[in-house]
């Protein structure tokens, strides 16, 4: 490749003719662009090279919910709760399950117990954003080794107004041409000189795809230094199948794919080739309750749904999953590895508009408008009269939504979503029969494991908020509701290894010079700082903390 060709393309609406850079970034989701701002703000020269089209700048954190992780907080404290570094660190280590071999994943958990704070939290506050005064309580643990204390924060404005608060500072760096971003364009290897990286090989997906690209759409950018930011995995479901978790026997036939199909791991993978460590690629953070995308971009696009902890979660027969319940909440890794191991790829969740109304919610700033949104008089409506405009919306939009006022027609209606009936109505009425006769009970002859974790997240008051009271599901007068569900691809827990600074680490163990990793292209630090279970909220702060230590760590050695 010709590293002094004359590169001219139209990029940001302006007409550029540049090679060189200081820092040329590989991918433009919030990890690249908050390590791109805050090169920027030093006085480098930065290129981002994004494989997306301009309006979805920002990548997945554009479309997401925006709850994070974090102690300390002005939240807790005003809700009387004791967090500390030294308990998120320890709740992280029971949680991961780390091995003698994880040394670089520790050391990130260590970094990110200790400085979300103030990498991250206040970071966001001085940018202007905020959080709802409620802090939620996720991922307790099966038995108590997750959270022990809520600590997930929701940004007011979702990940969408975390995204184009960024866009928006780096504006003015656009304007100048001290920010150029190649869109649709694609990092396919980074190059070397005396050991050093000193840029990428660039494709023009504008004109080609992969299958048809020829060496006249393929150009070089030279940089002092290079930063994958190109995000995880599993936006391949295939590489997802490839990689799937030993002891949850075979990947399910059909999976749904909640990430974006450019996040391929194709660049994990050319960086591998020239010596990068790749690691921990099993360990991911998927769902086990997506549906089929009502309005699909792409083959298999799925929709996240928070499934609600009050409705039955029963298998393709209509059998209630166990003997442990399937309640959302507690262990998202255990509950995706009890569905793995169903005979069918997709199982049920059966309740009662009741119940919907309260609990039922999208994962997403697409599906939370008020939030996104930013108005807290929708928000109020909601918590007080039930989404019902999310209700009817999947009611109309998604055959995976099945709604009938009694439930042999609801029997009937799921067995044509499959390819023969598996439900018989009497079954799945003596199924749903022995969890209303418990919640019938007195409380103290209530002897349910379903209700008693539900009992315990409405001692939270911010989890009451969003969890009925057990109730019984067929005698309410409610209408019935089931939803089929499948496993659904969403983040990657591995990838190149990485160590504080945020440079990759070769196989040996030694840094590759001028090569950064950041984001979920590295694990969100390390290569796999959550381990094998997320305690959840840790992605985008994940970004945020390692393209700030990137950044950091590029201006200090550009000083030397």
């Amino acid at each position: 490749m010709n590293a002094n060709m004359n590169v001219k393309t139209d990029v940001n609406n302006i007409t550029v003719n540049k090679t060189r850079f200081d820092t040329l970034i590989a991918g433009g989701g919030i990890a690249g662009l908050v390590t791109a701002l805050e090169l920027l703000k030093q006085g480098q020269q930065v290129c981002i090279v994004d494989r997306d089209t301009p309006e979805r700048l920002g990548g997945l954190a554009r479309w997401a919910f925006g709850g994070m992780a974090l102690c300390n907080t002005k939240q807790q404290k005003k809700l009387k709760v004791p967090d500390n570094s030294q308990r998120l660190l320890q709740d992280w280590h029971n949680f991961a399950e780390f091995n003698e071999q994880d040394y670089w994943p520790k050391q990130w958990a260590q970094e990110y117990a200790t400085h979300n704070h103030d990498k991250v939290y206040q970071y966001l506050l001085n940018l202007g954003l905020k959080f709802l005064p409620a802090v939620n309580w996720v991922e307790r643990g099966l038995f108590g080794e997750g959270n022990s204390l809520p600590r997930y924060h929701i940004l007011w404005g979702t990940g969408w107004e975390l995204v184009e608060v960024i866009i928006a500072k780096l504006q003015p760096f656009i304007a100048r041409q001290q920010l150029v971003i190649y869109h649709q364009h694609k990092v396919l290897t980074v190059n070397y000189n005396d050991n050093k990286a000193v840029g990428a090989d660039i494709l023009n997906e504008r004109l080609h795809n992969n299958s048809t690209k020829s060496e006249a759409d393929i150009f070089t950018i030279n940089a002092t230094n290079t930063v994958i930011a190109c995000g995880g995995i599993n936006g391949s479901t295939e590489k997802v199948k490839q990689h799937w978790q030993k002891g949850w026997g075979n990947p399910p036939e059909e999976l749904l794919n909640g990430a974006n199909p450019i996040s391929d791991g194709l660049l994990h993978e050319a960086v591998a080739e020239q010596g990068g460590k790749l690691t921990h690629l099993s360990d991911m953070w998927n769902y086990a309750a997506g549906i089929k995308h009502p309005q699909a971009e792409f083959t298999g696009h799925g929709l996240s749904l928070i499934p609600c902890k009050s409705a039955l979660w029963l298998d393709h027969t209509g059998k209630r999953i166990g003997p442990m319940p399937l309640v959302t909440g507690f262990d998202t890794n255990y509950l995706c590895e009890q569905v793995s191991k169903q005979e069918k790829p997709w199982t049920w969740q059966v309740l009662n508009r009741r119940i919907a109304e309260k609990e039922l919610a999208v994962s997403g700033s697409q599906h939370n408008p008020s939030i996104r949104n930013k108005s807290l008089f929708g928000l109020l409506k909601e918590l007080l009269f039930g989404n019902q405009k999310l209700l009817k919306q999947l009611e109309h939009e998604s055959d995976d939504f099945i709604v009938a006022d009694e439930l042999s027609q609801l029997v009937e209606k799921m067995n044509k979503q499959t390819d023969q009936a598996y439900i018989k109505a009497d079954f799945l009425r003596q199924q749903i029969m022995q969890f209303d006769q418990s919640v019938s009970s007195r409380e103290a002859l209530q002897n349910d494991e379903q209700v008693r974790r539900i009992n315990h997240a409405r001692q939270w008051q911010a989890d009451k908020l969003r969890t009925c009271k057990p109730a019984p599901i067929l005698s309410s007068g409610s209408q019935l509701i089931a939803i089929k569900v499948q496993l659904i691809s969403r983040k990657s827990l591995g990838g190149l290894q990485t160590n504080l600074a945020s440079q990759v680490l070769n196989q040996q163990g030694e840094v590759m010079p001028n090569l950064y990793c950041v984001g979920e292209a590295a694990g969100f630090g390390g290569g796999g700082a959550s381990g094998k279970r997320s305690l959840e909220g840790t992605f985008l702060s994940g970004c945020i903390l390692t393209a700030r230590n990137a950044a950091a760590a590029i201006i200090c050695n550009n000083k030397l």
